[in-house]
Formats: structure tokens, sequence, C-alpha cells
């Protein structure tokens, strides 16, 4: 059995605690679902929209369908975005299930343009990152510190990583090598449904993955989502780790919650910074003034007359040939002194 640990305050708990609502896109293989979201409770603010995800995906065709989410719900706060894929600092670095054309494409400024002028820069996560945060915040993971994984079977496997309610981002676990092969190639839930697999069949394969990642990461509790954590009890009691097991709890709306957050906690941390900054002292300026009187010195030196400057080079040549001349009288008379002395 897992150890106990303490409850945690996540990063995504605080972002909750504040409430407010944002906007959730999930971007999905074959469908692009949004709604707005109830940070505060994770709960959907009416039915999600949902529209056919274009084939192929391409940027400019999936960005398109983004922007009509959008648009149905005349969004003007926080929009969160799920990628199927690494995005770090906004930048896609891999679409394994994708258009390869995303890669190395800035997300934001992929959607951007396709949405209403005025509307906040979308922030954009990974897809299992999103749904983990869901589930480590309102979901099945609440409250549980040390290392937390989430799996989500699908198309392929994905992952979402946490220690002590922090998010290590972009772990796509999904590509672990098993036998030669992404572990995703054999034990996902579309390989189950393309070779008619059993439940006994594939969990064989699913605990031979789970074997592998929890020899590189000795997680405390797994959440096992995707469409398989609607019937945990046809494949959990097949499976065997020392962590423990439990099915997701957000369904489907795991990615759109995910998302929102995300989004949100970005726009709280953009504030702060500026607030941070709009409040720093102006010390670091000093320097500048300084060294700028110091170039204005110089300017105002350079800057006077000729003839200015040829009266005080006389006046201080002046001044030095009659400072010489005393110094030579006062020794002529020290000279004059001693030679009476001694006569």
């Amino acid at each position: 059995m897992a150890a106990k640990h303490p409850a945690h305050a996540s990063p995504a708990r605080h972002v909750a605690d504040a409430g407010g609502t944002a906007l959730g896109i999930d971007i999905g293989g074959t469908g692009i679902k949004g709604a707005p979201v109830d940070l505060s409770t994770g709960t959907l603010q009416g039915e999600r929209f949902r529209l056919e995800t274009p084939h192929p995906a391409k940027p400019r065709t999936v960005a398109e369908v983004v922007g009509q989410v959008t648009r149905h719900f005349d969004w003007q706060g926080p929009i969160g975005i799920t990628f199927p894929g690494v995005v770090s600092r906004g930048v896609v670095h891999t679409a394994a299930n994708m258009d390869r054309s995303w890669i190395g494409l800035s997300a934001t400024e992929v959607f951007g343009p396709a949405l209403e002028p005025g509307l906040a820069t979308p922030f954009v996560v990974n897809d299992a990152d999103a749904a983990g945060l869901a589930e480590i915040t309102h979901g099945a993971a609440l409250g549980q510190n040390g290392v937390v994984l989430m799996l989500t079977f699908g198309t392929g496997i994905g992952s979402a990583l946490f220690v002590d309610g922090h998010l290590v981002p972009n772990t796509e676990l999904g590509h672990l090598q098993i036998r030669g092969k992404d572990g995703e190639h054999r034990a996902s839930a579309k390989v189950r449904d393309d070779k008619n697999l059993s439940w006994q069949k594939w969990a064989d394969r699913v605990q031979e993955y789970l074997d592998h990642v929890e020899a590189l990461f000795s997680p405390d509790l797994v959440v096992f989502g995707g469409g398989v954590s609607k019937h945990p009890e046809k494949f959990l009691p097949l499976l065997h780790m020392r962590a423990r097991m439990v099915p997701a709890q957000m369904a489907n709306n795991a990615g759109i919650i995910g998302a929102a957050l995300a989004a949100a906690g970005a726009a709280r941390k953009a504030a702060e910074s500026e607030n941070g900054n709009s409040t720093r002292p102006a010390k670091t300026a000093q320097p500048a003034k300084s060294a700028q009187a110091a170039k204005t010195a110089q300017a105002t030196k350079t800057a006077q007359p000729k003839s200015t400057r040829a009266r005080s080079t006389a006046a201080a040549k002046r001044t030095s040939s009659s400072s010489t001349r005393s110094r030579s009288a006062r020794a002529k008379s020290a000279h004059s002194k001693s030679a009476h002395a001694k006569s």
C-alpha cells in the first residue's frame, strides 16, 4: 500500500480557490470541444460545444475550428487550449497524432489570429497535463501528496506527473519503449479496439507497460483516465502495482477543465508579475542618471566658446607663473639670511 502524505495545496488548487471562470477547449483526434468552467467547483457552465477535428489536422484549419468554439460562447476572459503533444513556452515540439507541420510553431501565434480581436492570448497546454490538473484539483487525486501519475488511455497513452501537487510538464510517457516500439502502440485503448482484444489480454499489455513506469517513478497514486475510465471494473482488478490505482473522475470533461485552470493560472501569474514590476523601486535607474550627468558636464565643457576657454587657460598660466616667482623670492631671501649668519 502506498504511503500516506499530508494533503497539499497545489498551484492549481490556489487558482480554484480564487474562483472565477475561464474557457477550456480540448483538441482531440476526432473532436474539438469546449465550455466555460467554474474554476472553484470544476463544473462546466452550460453545455459543451463540439465540432469535428479537421483532417488533416493542420494548424490553420484546427485554429479556425477553435475560433468557432470561442465565438459560440461569445467569450471575453481567459482561454485555455489543450494540444496532444509537447508544448514548451507556447512552442509545439512534438505532434505524434497531429499533422507534423505543427512542430516548431508558436501555438499561441497560430490560434491568436483565429480569435476575435481584443481577446486574451490563449494559453496552450499538453492535453494529458490538462487532464491531470483537473483530477488533482477537483477529482480522483484531490489532496494527494507525493508522486501522482495520471495515465490517459485513448488514441495513444498520455501522462501527467505531479510531485507534491506541482506539475512536471510534458512527460509523454506513452512513448516509453516496450519491446522495441512506443508503449502506446501496444497498450492504448485504440490498440484494444483495433485488435479486438479481450480485457484480460489488453490488461496483460498494460501491465507490462506499468511495470516500466513504476520502476522509473515509484508513484504513490496512479489515476487511469480516457474512455476506459468508464469501466474500471473491467480492467483495474487485473492490474497490480505497489501504488494505489483509481479511475479518473472528471471523465470527458477533464481536458476542458484542466485547460481552463491552466489559462487562469497563467493569467494570474502574469498579473502578479506586472504588479511586481509596477511597484519595484527605481534604484536601478540611479547609475544611468549619474552617467547622464557626467555626459552633460562634459558636453557643457565642450560647448564653451573658444575665447572663454583661452582666457581660462591664460589665467591658469599666470597663476602658475606668479606662484613660481613667489617660491623663487622666498628661496633667495632664505639664502641671504644664511650667508649673513655665517659672516
